[in-house]
């Protein structure tokens, strides 16, 4: 299986990272503060962020170890906060703030017992103060990128499969208390593991361990890759409404096909915020003619896979009431790659969730996903990009018994 995206294959944390033990929040007057508790001292940098107001901390890689309740409770100005890894060697703290707030002097020092305390105080500011602040944003705003695979002498279609979500944002959470993020990554390597195991496709992962990665990165990974397939998949949240379940595909649309479809895009679309960073434009507006009908193109190489894909579901598990639709997700703007959203079911449903854990249910979904990539590569050339040199064509293959 080849790897794509900013982390090389690697289970837990560094070895010699730092361990967070411990997060705590105090107030006093205007200001809040965090405390953090650690095995050895680190580097901290903040910044802020408006709309929504945040305040986002950097540090070298840290193995968080505090309670699950860790960043859930209310304190001063601070509404809650949530952290995670945030690229290779590198981890972050987003707080968001209940109003606005500037980030005071990083404190470190030692306890009789060896352990570090770092401190993070949250001023509260006027707006104008908070907005002048906030103008800078992250002077440091990524890790460098690591190249797209590629494997000239190797024609078989190239998958890539997209886990939703992932270090500092959780996505969506059960009231159980498990993660979309790691429901979803290990879907994904289980999808990825079945496709590689028929010997047919080179399999690529956005992320490939639990790390935040951007939705503008994550189109940028299939496209430099050329990717013949985008799979994003992602398992919804509706805690007002826990009677809703089932499965949903996406392709995507200027035009969203409902009112959900669109509050979902938009929720989904605001991933970056939750893990600090800005929202980037992803794939470049069509530019010519040429590109405009490759979109047209791409978007009919979806739908069709889209059309497989809930052929192969429907025997095996629960759809939506309407389970194709059509939503502006990010992930979902690639021009030139045919791409989907699957929406495996809602954390908020009970027998959604107990599916979603399920191991033998798992197996079944994924090898009826399987065969709906057989279907669409079979038989015929995948998509054209028109590039300065000649168009390439991805290879296809032969069609494949169900």
């Amino acid at each position: 299986m080849l790897t794509a995206g900013p982390a090389p294959a690697q289970d837990g944390p560094a070895r010699n990272a730092a361990v967070a033990i411990a997060a705590d929040l105090a107030s006093q007057g205007g200001t809040t503060k965090l405390v953090l508790t650690l095995s050895k001292p680190v580097e901290a940098r903040a910044f802020v962020m408006e709309r929504p107001d945040r305040a986002v901390i950097d540090l070298p890689e840290v193995n968080f170890q505090v309670g699950s309740e860790a960043g859930r409770k209310r304190e001063g100005v601070v509404a809650s906060f949530r952290y995670g890894l945030f690229a290779p060697g590198r981890s972050r703290i987003v707080v968001d703030l209940a109003g606005p707030a500037v980030v005071e002097a990083i404190e470190t020092t030692k306890t009789r017992d060896g352990a570090t305390l770092v401190t993070i105080p949250f001023r509260r500011v006027e707006r104008d103060a908070f907005r002048k602040a906030s103008v800078a944003g992250d002077p440091n705003p990524s890790a460098a990128k690591a190249p797209a695979p590629g494997q000239a002498a190797d024609t078989r279609p190239l998958v890539v499969i997209d886990a939703g979500h992932g270090g500092i944002d959780p996505g969506a959470i059960a009231a159980t208390g498990v993660y979309e993020k790691d429901i979803v990554f290990g879907f994904a390597k289980a999808l990825s593991e079945r496709l590689e195991s028929t010997g047919r496709y080179r399999i690529a992962l956005t992320r490939d361990r639990d790390v935040f990665v951007a939705l503008s990165e994550r189109v940028r990974i299939a496209r430099e890759a050329k990717a013949d397939l985008f799979v994003s998949i992602h398992a919804d949240s509706i805690s007002a409404a826990p009677q809703v379940k089932g499965a949903t595909i996406y392709t995507g649309s200027e035009k969203a096909t409902d009112g959900e479809s669109a509050r979902l895009a938009e929720r989904e679309n605001r991933a970056d915020a939750a893990g600090g960073s800005e929202a980037g434009e992803g794939a470049s507006e069509v530019a010519d003619i040429l590109q405009e009908l490759t979109l047209r193109e791409t978007r009919g190489f979806s739908s069709s896979f889209a059309g497989k894909l809930m052929g192969q579901l429907s025997p095996v598990m629960e759809m939506s009431s309407k389970p194709h639709r059509e939503a502006g997700f990010r992930v979902l703007r690639s021009p030139d790659v045919p791409s989907v959203l699957v929406e495996l079911g809602y954390l908020s449903s009970k027998s959604d969730l107990e599916k979603l854990l399920s191991e033998e249910w798992r197996t079944k979904v994924t090898g009826s996903m399987a065969k709906a990539i057989d279907l669409f590569f079979a038989g015929r050339a995948t998509l054209s990009r028109p590039t300065s040199a000649a168009p390439r064509k991805a290879a296809s293959i032969a069609p494949v018994s169900p």
